[in-house]
């Protein structure tokens, strides 16, 4: 399992808040995985196929625990991933995993969640807008659409 630094964890909150900066130290400094896992926790089939691909469970892992997969939740915990654990489950709304990871004195992984929180909530208040809703129904069609 490789272990982050919190300045790592800092650059992917930054990045998942829109910074480009963050984005840049990630893609510069080994971390592009980072990205895979913001993309897939929005639903991005490739990008969830990079990560299991390139050997990135521990994140894999993650992502489907944001999306209460127990499963994946279980495997975190037995690989001692607890941070992860941890953050997936503050995402789902458990106010103990906040308390925990500041026990810990991982705060970074707190703001990591509420950050990617913040993102899903972001990105569902723009599937339901009207540009959303109507971008969505497009798809729907182009999805059934005849060959």
């Amino acid at each position: 399992m490789k272990k982050y630094t919190l300045t790592s964890i800092d650059h992917f909150t930054r990045y998942v808040l829109g910074d480009t900066a963050g984005f840049n130290w990630l893609m510069n400094n080994g971390c592009k995985e980072f990205i895979a896992t913001l993309d897939a926790v929005r639903d991005d089939k490739k990008a969830f196929q990079y990560l299991i691909a390139n050997k990135h469970v521990i994140l894999a892992a993650f992502v489907n625990a944001v999306w209460d997969d127990e499963k994946a939740f279980q495997f975190l915990m037995k690989a001692k991933a607890f941070e992860w654990a941890a953050v997936a489950n503050i995402i789902n709304g458990d106010d103990k995993a906040e308390e925990f990871l500041k026990k810990i004195k991982k705060e970074n992984y707190v703001l990591l969640a509420h950050a990617i929180q913040s993102r899903i909530h972001q990105d569902g208040d723009y599937n339901v807008s009207p540009i959303g809703a109507l971008k969505n129904m497009l798809n729907f069609k182009k999805a059934f659409k005849k060959e």
